[in-house]
């Protein structure tokens, strides 16, 4: 179908008091060379979008180019059609708010007008490149693969079955239920959160085996996982023999284990009345509360943060500890009303209405609490446990002698047994990628559930401390998280960030030089590569950062809507001022996830913003490629900001390390900077939050004042 392209500028949203709309429309006809460029006066209204559609049906337009309001605006509002093309200058956010508005004369700021008319230019020429994107295709799997047999894998299977998705439920083990099957009592669930509740996970079993959509496999566990989110390839290995089956989703569900209390010989571990929380929990259920001798254990002595929340063991908080421990003191009073619980504690964590089942163990006179650290754990002549524990309350040091002593240790993800419960047959490895502690690596804060393996899910104590009623929680948006995978993989769209986005790399594999750099960059584990060495992409587990496509040294990835080639003719759309002019140009790259959204803070605030810089949006600093650098100077723009995510440590980069790839090949472009006599200082990377719109003015001005002090680009005009 040939391709008709329309230019759409809005003049409401104070638009047209910092612009001439009219003299923008003759850019887009002139400059642009479009064959329709109309204003209106509020293009989002009913009357806009009637306008937008007619143009559609009589003139055949099907690339629209809305100078607007941010993308972030009116998305269903501007929806032309999956065949049509619709791209967005937001002139509203770049210029109308941030810019000079007219004069009390009336007149246009000429900085502000040229801003404007440059924007047009820029996105117009985007649009003249952008492709239309096709869903992928593939013979997809509704029926959903759980990896562990406990609280959360059994939760997520009902929650997912209770929805008609067909599960398969993989157990190691001989039965289901998990480390709380065996608990005495399990922590409160419901109101008033007071007392232990009886334990009702053999219940949950029982719900499992009944439903008729969950095939349970016990005794089993994963040989390989192959393929891609709607079709992995799953063999199974079930009592010795080979199952084999396609699922659309999996969710890893295998647990933690205690700390090894081994390593906690400085706490009297080694001694005959030193026990772990998870083996007082076996005695208290056995109503076996004894001594070593047998003897009746009337003082009882709890440790918490056993091996936590110090570098030596464990650097984290487990959460479910100190709950652990009142409930264990709940058993000592029970089930021997003369018996003496003794809590020894750093801080007592029982958060929301957890602190009414804390203030019910409080209130037991036979329940003592006593902050202070241990500092000393020995064995008296008679086999007791003397504690001396120093920084308590009292301002001294304070010592006790117990019958028993328990020592609350943390949790372990299972991922540390050495054992790998995927198996996955992908070139970055068999198993999740972790963070340092062993849990599964995700962008924490916004996509809790999610992994680097695009369909596998990690839900409960694996990915990360938690209690049984926050895994059940957990299973129950993992299932629903799985669901959303295999019905979008469905309709060959992507998961998340950007959920539903159709647009995956292409790659011009006739010019690949095998050189690997996608393969091994890429943060999802997309591609493989054949036996010559030649990458591969497995589309459904793709979600269009756009990594790829910056690490590619010959440019040979690209994506409908964002290339090496749309970068370069945004970028060089409009004539560059020469260094007379004294209008220098700084080109802004922002990434849509943390750095656009601060550019429409700062605008909905009316903060202004240095009317020299021209943004251009990307989909992660992770698709910078080293050409965009050295086309943008040799154009002659005078100096590059890239802003996106934090990385390191503590990173918020949506693509996980999209932001720290971008600072490793910036480092490697500065050292050509310098060889071209340029000052490697024009090109500055830089991390924005959203909280950071409020020094977003001055964060540029700092930078255009630096570049003061270096003069223009001598490549300017060449």
């Amino acid at each position: 179908m040939d391709s008709k392209t329309g230019v759409y500028i809005c003049s409401g949203c104070d638009i047209d008091q910092a612009m001439d709309v009219e003299e923008l429309a003759k850019v887009a006809t002139k400059e642009c060379k479009v064959p329709v460029s109309k204003t209106h006066p509020v293009l989002c209204s009913e009357d806009g979008v009637k306008l937008l559609k007619e143009d559609r049906e009589k003139e055949g337009v099907n690339r629209f180019m809305i100078a607007a309001c941010s993308q972030r605006f009116h998305e269903t509002t501007f929806d032309m059609g999956e065949e049509n093309i619709v791209v967005r200058a937001p002139i509203r956010e770049y210029v109308a708010w941030t810019q000079k508005t007219r004069d009390e004369s009336g007149e246009v700021d000429e900085d502000t007008q040229l801003a404007g008319e440059e924007y047009i230019q820029m996105y117009t020429a985007k649009l003249k490149k952008h492709g239309i994107p096709q869903p992928f295709e593939q013979d997809t799997s509704k029926k959903l693969l759980v990896i562990g047999g406990g609280v959360s894998g059994m939760t997520a299977a009902t929650e997912a079955a209770n929805a008609g998705y067909s599960v398969d439920l993989v157990e190691k083990k001989g039965h289901l239920g998990g480390f709380c099957l065996d608990e005495h009592k399990l922590i409160p669930s419901r109101a008033p959160f007071s007392e232990p509740e009886i334990n009702y996970v053999s219940a949950i079993v029982s719900t499992v085996e009944e439903n008729k959509l969950i095939k349970v496999h016990t005794s089993s566990f994963v040989n390989s996982i192959s393929g891609q989110p709607g079709e992995f390839q799953v063999k199974l290995n079930q009592q010795g023999k080979t199952e084999k089956f396609k699922c659309g989703a999996v969710i890893m569900a295998t647990g933690s284990q205690p700390y090894d209390t081994a390593k906690l010989s400085h706490l009297g571990i080694n001694y005959d009345n030193v026990v772990s929380s998870a083996e007082f929990e076996q005695m208290a259920k056995s109503e076996n509360i004894l001594r070593k001798d047998g003897t009746p254990a009337l003082n009882v002595g709890f440790i918490q943060c056993a091996g936590s929340r110090t570098p030596d063991h464990l650097p984290y908080c487990s959460g479910t500890c100190c709950m652990d421990s009142l409930k264990q003191a709940a058993y000592i009073r029970e089930q021997n009303p003369e018996a003496k619980a003794h809590i020894i504690y750093r801080d007592i964590r029982t958060p929301g209405l957890y602190e009414n089942f804390y203030r019910s163990r409080q209130d037991d006179p036979g329940v003592f609490l006593t902050q202070g650290d241990v500092v000393g754990v020995k064995e008296t002549t008679d086999k007791k446990i003397a504690v001396e524990v120093d920084n308590t309350l009292f301002g001294e040091p304070v010592n006790f002698e117990m019958d028993l002593l328990v020592l609350a240790v943390g949790q372990v993800p299972s991922t540390l047994s050495g054992e790998s419960a995927l198996n996955l047959e992908y070139r970055q490895g068999p198993d999740l990628p972790e963070l340092k502690y062993g849990y599964p690596d995700s962008h924490f804060i916004c996509f809790p559930y999610e992994t680097r393996r695009t369909g596998i899910y990690a839900v409960g104590s694996v990915r990360q401390p938690m209690d049984i009623n926050d895994a059940k929680l957990d299973a129950t948006g993992a299932a629903m998280k799985a669901i959303q995978s295999m019905e979008l993989t469905d309709q060959g769209k992507t998961v998340h960030p950007r959920v539903g986005d159709q647009t995956f790399p292409e790659f011009a594999l006739d010019r690949c030089t095998s050189c690997k750099r996608c393969t091994e960059e890429c943060p999802f584990g997309v591609l493989e590569e054949d036996e010559k060495g030649t990458p591969f992409p497995n589309a459904a587990r793709c979600r269009s950062c756009g990594v790829c496509m910056g690490s590619c040294p010959v440019q040979i990835i690209s994506f409908k809507d964002s290339s090496p080639t749309i970068f370069k003719e945004m970028m060089t759309s409009f004539e560059m001022p020469d260094e007379f002019d004294e209008k220098p140009r700084i080109l802004i790259f922002a990434c849509e996830n943390d750095a656009l959204p601060v550019f429409d803070m700062a605008a909905m605030n009316r903060l202004k913003i240095n009317t020299n810089v021209r943004i251009m949006p990307m989909r992660c600093l992770g698709g910078l490629n080293l050409i965009y650098v050295t086309d943008a100077l040799s154009y002659g723009y005078d100096g590059i900001m890239f802003m996106g995510c934090a990385y390191g440590d503590d990173y918020q980069c949506h693509f996980v390390n999209g932001s720290e790839l971008a600072h490793t090949r910036l480092g490697k472009v500065q050292e050509t900077i310098g060889r071209l006599n340029l000052e490697s200082e024009r090109v500055r990377q830089y991390a924005i939050s959203m909280n950071d719109y409020e020094r977003l003015p001055k964060i540029i001005d700092d930078f255009v004042e630096e570049l003061e002090d270096f003069g223009p680009n001598p490549f300017k005009g060449m």
